[in-house]
């Protein structure tokens, strides 16, 4: 067979297709190194000694639907220079795989459009062997992500499976990327990463996190310098859980027994933002609930109040916003609004610091949707490493198909 061809067609190199058998519906290349290639693994020297040869199998890339094995006859080497007994080098494979490099880059090439049972059964090739193909190439290609340029982070946490076990994910806000993947949700789980960070001297800036107290704590303590930036959405959950509770704690009261069914059937109407709710009817029902209901109307107007915090001209006129606020909150003499004022309060940097630097979690938010549904079609994961690379890998991912 041409020489040319075994290269362009398989990428072998340096080797002599001897003679060609078809067999058990494919196709069989016995292959040898070629004469003037053969030489010491080790110094490269051409003076050696034929010390027998084995026969090994390996998988190329198909033609056709027809697997292509390769059957190479390999020689036993003794140098005559450096004194080196052993195996010559097979260039077009590593180790001791039965695939070659070429067949790996088919792998990971279908692995964009295809599930890993769906590339298994396309080749000929078992669940396990695909796995582990991939797998290589993720480790090679993403378990150390360069974090020597980020200066914008996002950290939040997301249930790997039932059971309470979670893991932390930090992403470059600039790029998109997960640059680290730790176990669990406490302020441990970052460990690793600021470990690197101190590491490779990079100077994180600006922290959007949720209010998880494990973060913040961890933040504070492992980057003084950086600014932690609250996301909207979890600071105006303050207010939401309040007004929730709030609403639970009248319909249980005595004095609030005559509009219990209002109080309930208002739930959804008072979390929602007022300008999303279009109906006439809807805005009249929470129009009469909040009438007879002065407790419940504070709440809901200082809910309303709290997305204004974001939409003033700059952090002056937005610190003296939330102030009012806060105080209005405090002095609304309803417990669940004094708790609330005084957690904006305790937040009140972190809150204010958006107007420094304005990032959310939003991106990170879409990150753990994009994890929810790789771990929906793969059915979870047995093998811990693998899923983190493949989160690591992710902004790469072609279609997110795991099966």
């Amino acid at each position: 067979m041409d020489v040319s061809f075994m290269y362009h067609g398989f990428g072998l190199r340096t080797v002599e297709c001897s003679r060609t058998e078809y067999k058990d519906n494919g196709i069989v290349l016995n292959v040898q190194t070629r004469e003037e290639k053969l030489c010491c693994p080790e110094c490269k020297s051409r003076k050696i000694i034929r010390n027998g040869y084995s026969i090994r199998r390996f998988r190329c890339v198909p033609i056709g639907r027809k697997p292509v094995y390769i059957d190479m006859r390999v020689q036993r080497i003794k140098c005559r220079v450096c004194g080196c007994d052993q195996q010559e080098a097979i260039p077009f494979t590593m180790g001791k795989r039965h695939t070659t490099h070429r067949l790996e880059r088919l792998v990971v090439d279908l692995m964009k459009i295809m599930t890993i049972s769906e590339t298994a059964a396309y080749l000929g090739l078992s669940w396990s062997t695909v796995k582990d193909i991939h797998k290589n190439h993720l480790k090679h290609n993403y378990a150390c992500p360069d974090i020597r340029k980020v200066r914008f982070i996002g950290i939040d946490e997301f249930a790997v499976r039932k059971g309470h076990v979670y893991k932390t994910i930090v992403v470059d806000l600039e790029t998109g990327h997960i640059i680290y993947v730790g176990d669990g949700k406490g302020a441990d789980a970052l460990d690793k990463f600021f470990r690197r960070v101190r590491k490779w001297e990079v100077n994180i800036e600006y922290v959007a996190t949720d209010l998880s107290a494990a973060f913040i704590s961890a933040v504070k303590k492992k980057l003084p310098e950086a600014q932690l930036v609250f996301d909207h959405f979890h600071v105006k959950k303050i207010i939401n859980d309040k007004v929730d509770n709030l609403r639970r704690s009248l319909y249980h009261s005595k004095l609030y027994e005559e509009q219990r069914d209002v109080i309930k059937g208002i739930r959804w109407l008072l979390l929602k933002n007022g300008e999303d709710i279009k109906t006439d009817a809807a805005k009249k029902q929470l129009e009469e609930a909040l009438k007879i209901n002065e407790p419940l109307a504070k709440a809901y107007y200082l809910k309303e109040k709290i997305t204004l915090v974001w939409g003033q001209l700059d952090k002056t006129a937005a610190r003296a916003w939330l102030y009012d606020w806060i105080r209005e909150a405090i002095r609304s003499e309803v417990t669940q609004l004094i708790k609330a004022g005084m957690s904006m309060f305790k937040h009140r940097e972190g809150i204010l610091a958006w107007y420094d630097k304005r990032i959310t979690t939003a991106m990170v938010e879409g990150i753990n949707n994009k994890i929810k549904v790789m771990k929906r079609e793969a059915y979870g994961f047995t093998d811990d490493r693998y899923f983190e690379l493949r989160l690591l890998a992710l902004h790469d991912a072609g279609i997110t198909s795991f099966l």
